[in-house]
């Protein structure tokens, strides 16, 4: 199979449809769950489709692990090239690698302007024309408001789609018949795009359900799961 036909056929497309054509630029989008979901999954499973598609991508992890980062990369494109049977798969890989940089910052220890600012350099004085950026295990949960509003206005002055990982930070969290914990609602009018990721063990899938799209609030399944034993997102 050639990449062209591999775009046309791909999950993601499904998803793109549930929310009108994609996230879109400017704008902040949130993949939500408890822990151990498969939100980084889904998160690289998402780059790696807009790689495919030659978009720009920096991936920054706050969680300390780069090489568990990158595994990930590695494993989501191998599942894809296999299950599609990728012509000259090794190249393909090689050559999307190049419009990817993954980023490794803690949060506890640098401030959101030094994340942003180094963002921006590598943007515009290192020449890397990013389409997205996948902040992975950024605790948007206890994030002060005004951080987030800098990362909104950061995504609309540089023309970025910014998308989320999140899990919550404290233990005595409740959540939703669609896997959103209530700490998260503090942003629901900076958050454009969320989606809700819950197991469902008579399925055995993580449904995927959109929460926000916009400026409507009305949870709508959708055409897309999350494949426990894959990691992969699904039609």
């Amino acid at each position: 199979m050639e990449i062209q036909e591999l775009n046309a056929l791909s999950p993601l497309r499904a998803f793109d449809e549930s929310l009108d054509g994609g996230l879109g630029k400017g704008n902040l989008g949130v993949l939500v769950s408890r822990h151990g979901i498969g939100k980084t999954a889904c998160l690289v499973h998402l780059a790696t489709d807009k790689l495919f598609r030659n978009e720009h991508i920096i991936h920054v992890s706050f969680s300390g692990n780069v090489e568990h980062v990158i595994n990930w990369y590695k494993e989501v494109f191998r599942q894809i090239s296999e299950n599609r049977s990728l012509e000259d798969a090794a190249t393909i890989y090689n050559e999307i690698l190049a419009n990817r940089v993954v980023m490794n910052f803690s949060q506890e220890n640098v401030t959101i302007e030094k994340v942003l600012s180094s963002l921006e350099t590598l943007i515009r004085q290192g020449s890397f024309n990013a389409d997205a950026i996948m902040f992975d295990g950024y605790k948007l949960t206890v994030a002060t408001e005004d951080d987030v509003r800098k990362i909104k206005q950061f995504a609309m002055d540089m023309r970025l789609e910014v998308w989320f990982s999140v899990s919550p930070v404290k233990p005595d969290v409740a959540f939703d018949d669609n896997g959103v914990p209530n700490t998260i609602l503090k942003y629901e009018e900076l958050i454009d795009v969320l989606i809700g990721l819950k197991y469902n063990e008579s399925m055995d899938k993580v449904l995927m359900t959109l929460v926000k799209d916009g400026e409507q609030l009305d949870p709508k399944p959708m055409r897309v799961t999350l494949d426990p034993k894959t990691m992969l997102i699904s039609e």
